[in-house]
């Protein structure tokens, strides 16, 4: 009702007196002047700008810096050996034959036991009746296959080879002595003479399996012939060994 104070009209029995200031009227106000109230023409009046809400602060928590940590040094790795890479086995096929004084260690070109009707054979047959032997050489035992094995952990390189095969030859010769071993192309020189090819046509002592000469293979003969003349030269050098001495 917006009373602010109010006065009885009679007085109250038993009431307290009222104060004397709350009896005396109101003193009036006057207004403020208008021209007080209104700025003058043509000046500028500051607005004050609208202040915006402070943002408040939130303490960011930095790093204390930490002490330098020495890096740990690594264990060095120990040296790794180097894979050794061995080479695949050699593979030949020999057969071994006897011609009057003589063995022959020959290369078989197709891998297979001589025909009779070969060239390579044929060839053979040649050359033994030009140096004064039988023309038909006697067999002895299985050709010589190597590897010997498909599979397996067995060592089959060329030292392998080369054992086994002065082996197979030194078996041989203790059950029946030679005059000269024929040593007839590259596997047979190289695994049971160890030589190479530089060495054919050339005579040379074996440990263990004795005199012994080298020769071209018979394929190569073939595919070759211009070789021949430096075998026969080699052949009547040689001839002397194994032909009988009333001859």
């Amino acid at each position: 009702m917006q009373v602010v104070q109010w006065l009885p009209r009679t007085e109250l029995p038993f009431a307290a007196p009222s104060r004397p200031e709350l009896l005396a009227p109101p003193t009036p106000v006057e207004p403020p002047p208008q021209a007080a109230l209104q700025p003058a023409a043509g000046a500028n009046v500051a607005v004050p700008a609208a202040r915006a809400p402070e943002r408040p602060k939130i303490d960011v928590p930095r790093p204390t810096p930490k002490a330098a940590v020495k890096p740990v040094p690594e264990p060095e790795a120990a040296p790794v050996a180097p894979k050794v890479v061995q080479p695949p086995p050699p593979r030949f096929a020999l057969q071994l034959l006897r011609a009057g004084s003589c063995l022959i260690l020959v290369e078989l070109p197709t891998g297979e036991p001589f025909q009779s009707r070969d060239p390579a054979y044929l060839l053979l047959k040649d050359m033994l009746r030009a140096a004064g032997l039988p023309d038909a050489p006697q067999i002895i035992g299985e050709p010589v296959r190597w590897p010997l094995l498909v599979r397996g952990n067995l060592d089959q390189g060329p030292e392998a080879a080369r054992d086994f095969v002065q082996g197979f030859v030194l078996a041989r010769l203790e059950e029946a002595p030679c005059a000269c071993l024929w040593l007839v192309g590259l596997p047979a020189v190289r695994f049971a003479g160890e030589a190479n090819a530089e060495d054919y046509n050339r005579d040379l002592q074996v440990e263990g399996l004795g005199d012994a000469w080298c020769l071209p293979g018979l394929e190569l003969l073939m595919d070759e012939p211009q070789r021949k003349a430096d075998v026969w030269k080699a052949m009547r050098r040689l001839m002397a060994r194994w032909k009988p001495k009333n001859d």
